[in-house]
């Protein structure tokens, strides 16, 4: 029997996890039927977009509050589709809140509901578990120690089955040769990876421009990759070099890349990034990195009430310490982000020794595989309904 289910992702990282979950959902079942929400990912892979999600993904308080007309018609779109297509079952990725209003409409339609890669609640908000209680038939979570977290607090359908992120990676292709041309230039390279919305460029390349020149003091020989996501980014970027006073030489050693964040991983020595799934890929590659994530005064006194989580970067949730060093901050933190620059820089011996314990944690949680998992179980819990009715 073809099944018809409805997925949505609300954020670029969401939109790539849909588009291999969408594969591997064919894969499964060869005539099902894919609409929902996203973005490009999920499009070419088979989703019939009814709307782009995506272009309206925001982070913290205030950058939310002003988009609530859009996400109330974006809620009220979905229980449309909800109402005229009945799908067999709705997949949402990620993205609280307005992801927990499209829940509740397919629950109240009496369509099941499951959760692929959900929010850390653990970290920030774990008394709305109930409403993964009240609204999600299944999760599948994204972190191994999830399931027991959710199992305590009365909730047994949630389970592990592998990151979907190293589904991306493991069929992601490098340009070699373009890594190798960049080589000739410098010997040695700090990716700059300042984040992929507006807002987190905003608040995080300025002090990593600092930090370069603090860097720059020391080691003359290094060059500087800034990775761009689109267009659009880049021109982001060089509006944020351009207002800050830089001395000549600053822009004879960095180079602004669009769509060549694969490739630049193969060719840095190490990294300074914000936080996100970014940290996963630099893990899969075994580059020693800083993370950072500059909040305002306000967003950081508020966060103290919430965040209940020791780290705030996967790649350290998945290894269970500091694996790499990470700052949560209101303020500069460019003389940190240099100091690691230059320890790992400067002694060899401590840089491999970072770069062996990453690539123990890739052994040993980075495995593709998770979105045909999830398929596959998908299929299994159809299997256990259809025979419970």
């Amino acid at each position: 029997m073809s099944k018809n289910i409805f997925v949505s992702a609300g954020e670029p990282s969401g939109d790539m996890h849909g588009g291999n979950l969408a594969k591997a959902l064919k894969a499964q079942w060869p005539d099902v039927q894919l609409l929902g929400f996203g973005g490009p990912k999920m499009a070419a892979a088979g989703v019939d977009l009814k709307y782009e999600l995506t272009q309206h993904a925001v982070m913290w308080f205030g950058k939310v509050l002003g988009q609530i007309g859009t996400f109330v018609s974006v809620v009220n779109q979905a229980d449309r589709i909800f109402a005229e297509e009945r799908p067999d079952a709705v997949v949402l990725i990620d993205y609280p809140g307005l992801h927990w209003w499209i829940a509740k409409r397919a629950r109240d339609r009496g369509i099941p509901v499951f959760y692929h890669v959900p929010p850390q609640l653990w970290a920030w908000a774990p008394w709305r578990v109930k409403k993964i209680r009240d609204r999600f038939s299944y999760v599948f979570c994204s972190l191994p120690f999830e399931p027991q977290w959710y199992e305590e607090r009365g909730y047994p359908y949630a389970e592990y089955l592998g990151h979907p992120y190293f589904d991306e990676l493991a069929q992601r292709q490098v340009d070699d040769a373009w890594v190798a041309e960049q080589k000739k230039r410098s010997e040695k390279w700090i990716g700059v990876l300042p984040g992929s919305r507006f807002q987190e460029i905003e608040k995080n390349l300025p002090m990593m421009i600092r930090a370069i020149e603090r860097v720059s003091k020391a080691r003359p020989d290094v060059r500087y990759a800034v990775a761009c996501l689109t267009d659009e980014h880049k021109a982001k970027v060089e509006e944020s070099v351009r207002q800050n006073p830089l001395p000549a030489w600053f822009h004879e050693r960095i180079d602004l890349f669009v769509d060549r964040t694969p490739e630049i991983l193969r060719l840095i020595d190490l990294a300074w990034t914000v936080s996100g799934s970014v940290s996963l890929e630099l893990m899969y590659e075994t580059v020693p990195s800083v993370v950072v994530y500059r909040i305002s005064p306000l967003d950081k006194k508020v966060s103290k009430q919430f965040i209940n989580s020791p780290y705030i970067t996967l790649t350290n949730l998945l290894a269970g310490w500091d694996i790499m060093p990470e700052y949560l901050t209101d303020h500069d933190v460019d003389a940190e982000l240099a100091d690691w620059s230059l320890k790992w820089l400067d002694d060899h011996a401590e840089a491999q020794r970072k770069r062996a314990a990453l690539a123990a944690l890739k052994e040993s949680h980075g495995q593709a595989g998770a979105s045909a998992a999830v398929a596959g179980r998908m299929a299994q819990i159809f299997e256990t309904w259809s025979k419970a009715k």
